[in-house]
């Protein structure tokens, strides 16, 4: 009996199956939210990797350096050029802040475009903060441009290029195609088509933090 008892016992003690959970180690399997995280940050490279392609792509043949001279007469009827306008004072640049020693941002643009007018509030919102030179391009004479202007409550006047002459001598393809200019009159930032607030005030701040 005893024989009995002890093989019993033997046999209870082996009893637990080969596969079941005491035998094997314990899996921790990662949570496939990180995953997924990581898969989304990975595509949101690779895009802005191609946006970034895209503008220099699009931005060939515009200038850098030392921006082209830029004149005309204004829908106001005012003759105006860049030079003078980073140089008026405070009141003097009606429907936007003075750019007196400020970095200005020079947007071509065209009544036509579509993209430009989705983007008019953008540069509406920038020109409460900073100095904006408006260059309407293609559009028409002044009253034409001005009705648009009125229309769309745009409150700053546009340098009225009729001819698309001035666009030509900056290099233009298309619109809308924004310049950040710095206070001593060099290209720093070119960029083409649509165009965020937050990317244009980060261009604007860079310009008058750092470019020397």
């Amino acid at each position: 009996m005893n024989g009995i008892t002890a093989i019993q016992k033997t046999a209870g003690a082996t009893t637990a199956c080969p596969g079941s959970s005491r035998d094997r180690p314990i899996r921790l399997i990662r949570p496939m939210p990180r995953l997924i995280s990581r898969r989304h940050m990975l595509e949101a490279l690779l895009i802005l990797a191609l946006v970034v392609v895209v503008q220099l792509w699009q931005s060939r043949g515009l200038p850098a350096g030392a921006a082209p001279p830029l004149s005309g007469v204004r829908s106001d009827g005012v003759a105006i050029s860049l030079a003078g306008f980073q140089k008026l004072g405070a009141g003097d640049a009606p429907g936007t802040p003075n750019a007196a020693g400020k970095p200005v941002l020079v947007v071509f643009w065209a009544t036509w475009c579509g993209v430009c007018k989705a983007e008019e509030s953008n540069i509406v919102a920038i020109s409460r903060d900073w100095p904006v030179f408006s260059v309407a391009m293609q559009s028409g004479d002044a009253a034409a441009v001005n009705k648009h202007l009125a229309e769309r409550g745009i409150p700053y006047p546009a340098l009225v290029d009729a001819e698309g002459k001035q666009a030509a001598a900056w290099g233009i393809a298309g619109v809308p195609t924004h310049f950040i200019v710095d206070a001593a009159g060099k290209v720093r930032f070119r960029v083409v088509g649509y165009a965020t607030t937050w990317g244009l005030r980060a261009r604007l701040w860079w310009a008058g933090r750092f470019a020397a």
